[in-house]
């Protein structure tokens, strides 16, 4: 097992995890396994979804599923995230005690406000979550550090840091703020060429409004959506799945711009230049990983 205290090798292998991110508490081990199979990959939750006392015993159960070789016993490492206390608290450096007897290396950092922020968890792969603020503002310089693959926003932390009482209107739609936080994340994160995650949905029944934003974080340049119950990941994995039809279309056009061997041409009354051709691309890679 990697120490903790040692940089990474090399260059950061790319977040591939997605496209549907389920978060469980980590203070009930007996979902764990339940999570990870429903999911493309499971973030076990140290911080808001556990209550202060129970922290320690969260940290244990996360310990307690692993074999007597210190190997996972039930959790595949490569798809499993470890949401850690923010930097600065006495629980954070609790969590990285713990987290170094552990075989995890993923760690998605809760309100991450400053590229020094990361530095304190040299050795992982971190998944930095600006749910504030000073995150949002933040946000290409902690996206920038090495050791950081993914990017994520939080919508009701951002607004309570900004004193405000809810991130949605009547509608359901996000206010202005929300939004231009959602945008600034995902221009940081792919600026820096790490991966994009859009926030969770916390209307857990109404699955119409997910697939709708789902289908928006697709269209946008997200690469995964975080679920915050079982129940949601079908819708996700449904938006971020590309239809036979577009998946053919897709085809046939790549197919087309290898004959044409022009910068610009004509494909069924349209006129394709080299943005469209990596639309068609990035269809395909979608309806790869989708198999």
């Amino acid at each position: 097992m990697p120490s903790p205290d040692s940089p990474l090798h090399g260059a950061v292998a790319p977040f591939t995890m997605g496209p549907a991110l389920l978060f469980c508490p980590a203070d009930r081990p007996e979902r764990f396994g339940k999570a990870a199979e429903r999911s493309d990959a499971v973030i076990l939750d140290l911080e808001d979804a556990v209550a202060p006392g129970d922290k320690q015993r969260a940290r244990g159960a996360i310990l307690g599923q692993l074999g007597s070789d210190g190997d996972a016993a039930e959790l595949d490492p490569s798809r499993t995230i470890i949401r850690v206390n923010p930097v600065g608290s006495a629980e954070f450096e609790k969590d990285l005690h713990s987290l170094a007897h552990s075989p995890y290396r993923t760690v998605m950092l809760a309100k991450a406000e400053s590229a020094e922020q990361l530095r304190a968890l040299e050795g992982y792969r971190v998944i930095a979550l600006c749910e504030t603020a000073a995150g949002v503002v933040n946000a290409s310089a902690i996206a920038a550090e090495p050791n950081v693959v993914a990017l994520m926003w939080g919508a009701e932390d951002l607004l309570a840091s900004l004193g405000g009482l809810s991130s949605r209107n009547d509608d359901g739609g996000y206010r202005a703020v929300a939004l231009h936080s959602r945008s600034a994340v995902l221009l940081a994160a792919k600026a820096a060429g790490k991966e994009a995650i859009d926030s969770v949905y916390v209307n857990i029944p109404d699955l119409q409004g997910l697939a709708a934003e789902s289908l928006d974080a697709v269209a946008s340049g997200f690469g995964a959506k975080a679920c915050i119950h079982p129940s949601q990941v079908a819708t996700v994995r449904e938006a971020y799945a590309p239809s036979p039809e577009a998946v053919t279309e897709a085809a046939e056009l790549l197919d087309a711009a290898s004959a044409a061997g022009t910068g610009v041409f004509q494909f069924k009354g349209k006129m394709i230049d080299g943005p469209i051709l990596k639309h068609a691309e990035a269809t395909l890679r979608r309806a790869r990983h989708a198999r």
